[in-house]
């Protein structure tokens, strides 16, 4: 794991997961340099100045953009607004609920994002799937070299991250390599459908993934018998349960277990694990609709797996972090072990030797993405050569 900050796990998470996106070190360390006492500092001050350092960076860089544009070098010009839209929600993520200017600062983020899209022409395409009176936003990323219909991977997020976040990290890209499409979703509790629309999580994930799969159903485009569905960290809750209630799903991939979310509240609570964001109780009772931690803790108790994991008769992945300092690699065994109905199970734990041995592979995502890649492809006939 980089550890750019030797005493804030949440800022080196930050700062690892932004890499992942697409950071680039000289800019991480003009970002990053003038911060290293106030990552020192409480949380309502740490985070302020590291929204100002990153915001500052983004400024910069539309500005470069918009030169580039200027010029008619569009493709120049789309990276660069791709790049200043990962430093949005880079610290956008660290701030607290309700804190000033967060949401302005999270809707041009958005904008940053979709015209870096259209600029560098990338293949990704945002979607709305009709939910609840409001919708489910998307990205569809489509299968490289396949006419009509091909199969497709729904990827879901966790506590605290967003479908641009997956997007950047590069799963949907190594999949349509291999023949497999992707939808990466801000279901409830997650991205804009918490920010924009208040539709907070639930412990019964199908019943938003079931409105999933049906959308998918109606596209001429999708296989409808070769849908499977991944999810990261919370995700990996998130993910075995509609897969269990929604027998449509062909497979499913955890990517980093998570199978009893109330117990981690509990340890928590107890001062045990690393913390994912800032503010987290105030985090957490947010994207769960709780009036209070009461409240919270009575829900996190339906945030488990036990006794429903048998249900589920396809083939399902379970991958997890050697070193996970967040939840214990022994809720990746639990989860795998209760799979018994699965026909094709497998538990992977990535190590130091191929990387992504932190918590959701966030240290070094793109051998652990590759093998995840890899194995979809096989499971949902795609191609790995």
């Amino acid at each position: 794991m980089f550890r750019y900050f030797p005493t804030n796990y949440v800022w080196n998470l930050s700062v690892d997961l932004a890499i992942e996106m697409g950071a680039r070190i000289g800019e991480i360390e003009e970002m990053c340099a003038p911060l290293q006492e106030a990552a020192r500092q409480p949380d309502a001050a740490g985070t302020a100045a590291f929204r100002e350092t990153w915001s500052r960076m983004a400024d910069k860089l539309c500005g470069l953009a918009a030169e580039d544009e200027a010029r008619g070098r569009l493709l120049s010009a789309g990276e660069k607004y791709g790049r200043a839209a990962t430093y949005l929600i880079t610290c956008e993520r660290l701030q607290a609920h309700g804190a000033p200017g967060r949401l302005e600062l999270y809707r041009r983020f958005l904008g940053v994002f979709a015209k870096g899209v259209t600029l560098a022409r990338e293949n990704c395409e945002r979607v709305e799937i009709p939910y609840e009176g409001a919708h489910i936003a998307g990205l569809l990323v489509r299968a490289d070299g396949v006419e009509g219909r091909a199969p497709l991977l729904v990827q879901v997020n966790g506590l605290d991250s967003t479908k641009e976040m997956k997007y950047r990290v590069g799963l949907p890209a190594w999949l349509a390599r291999r023949g497999i499409s992707s939808l990466v979703i801000d279901q409830p509790g997650s991205g804009e459908a918490l920010r924009l629309h208040g539709l907070t999580a639930r412990y019964d994930s199908e019943h938003w993934a079931s409105r999933v799969v049906d959308w998918l159903e109606t596209r001429a485009d999708v296989d409808p018998k070769r849908i499977g569905l991944e999810g990261v960290s919370l995700g990996g809750y998130f993910c075995p349960r509609a897969v269990a209630f929604e027998p449509r799903f062909a497979c499913g991939v955890a990517w980093g277990a998570n199978h009893d979310w109330r117990d981690v509240q509990k340890k928590r609570l107890q001062k045990e694990g690393s913390f994912p964001v800032p503010h987290y109780w105030a985090h957490v009772r947010w994207v769960w609709g709780a009036k209070d931690q009461d409240d919270f803790e009575r829900i996190a108790e339906d945030v488990h797996l036990d006794g429903i994991l048998d249900r589920i008769r396809v083939p399902f992945l379970v991958t997890h972090g050697e070193k996970d300092s967040q939840i214990p690699l022994h809720w990746a065994e639990r989860t795998f072990e209760h799979l018994v109905n699965s026909p094709k199970r497998e538990l992977k734990v990535f190590t130091d030797r191929e990387g992504g041995a932190q918590h959701a592979s966030f240290d070094n995502s793109i051998n652990a993405g590759q093998y995840i890649a890899d194995w979809v492809a096989e499971t949902l006939s795609g191609c790995t050569s």
